[in-house]
């Protein structure tokens, strides 16, 4: 068991957000934008969502309706994934996982259409109401939306705790980049612990 002291920067306590980004079955199930690790990391997941399911907020990336619907380099992205907007694709897989789902309420859902789920939402004001000075951070994908949201978070002066055995991406590569990126960067803003060291030093 982890020691009350192994989290760098103490433990965490009622001021603490768990953030799950984009657990969906779009990343879930056998589309284009599947992301076969999203399973395996699941079960993680929803211990840590369990701990606290009423300080869980949960975000969903909600595509366009159409290409032209967003502006500037979106539109080529959409024209790209054309199959994944909102005109042609099946709506149930934008939902949460069912094994998540299942905790809203009391966990919240922020939807979004860009990475940074701090971008064009309410987050951040749901977040100074709640008096939150620390986010827990997990989901997918870890070199995309969990990026930007880390980042964004970063910005706002969070202190961000990341659970690297609860994120997943489609690319090792890159996972393994961000988490050495992390380390080696932003030391003083970022600390990342496995989900049971987190578990363990959360009040």
């Amino acid at each position: 068991m982890a020691q009350a002291d192994t989290l760098k920067f103490g433990p965490l306590d009622e001021r603490t957000v768990h953030l799950c980004v984009d657990m969906q079955n779009l990343f879930a199930e056998g589309t284009p934008w599947h992301t076969p690790w999203l399973r395996r990391v699941l079960p993680i997941v929803t211990a840590l969502a369990e701990r606290h399911p009423e300080r869980t907020i949960f975000t969903r990336f909600i595509p366009a309706k159409h290409p032209r619907e967003l502006p500037g380099s979106w539109q080529r992205y959409y024209e790209r994934w054309a199959e994944l907007t909102l005109d042609r694709l099946d709506p149930k897989l934008l939902e949460l996982v069912p094994e998540l789902a299942r905790l809203v309420p009391p966990a919240a859902v922020i939807d979004k259409q860009v990475y940074s789920p701090f971008v064009g939402t309410g987050l951040l004001g749901i977040l100074r109401e709640r008096g939150a000075d620390s986010l827990v951070i997990t989901g997918a994908e870890t070199d995309v939306c969990v990026l930007a949201a880390v980042l964004s978070a970063v910005d706002h002066g969070f202190r961000v705790v990341l659970a690297t055995d609860a994120l997943c991406s489609s690319s090792d590569e890159t996972h393994d980049a961000l988490l050495t990126l992390y380390n080696n960067r932003f030391g003083q803003q970022i600390e990342a612990a496995k989900s049971d060291e987190i578990l363990a030093n959360w009040r």
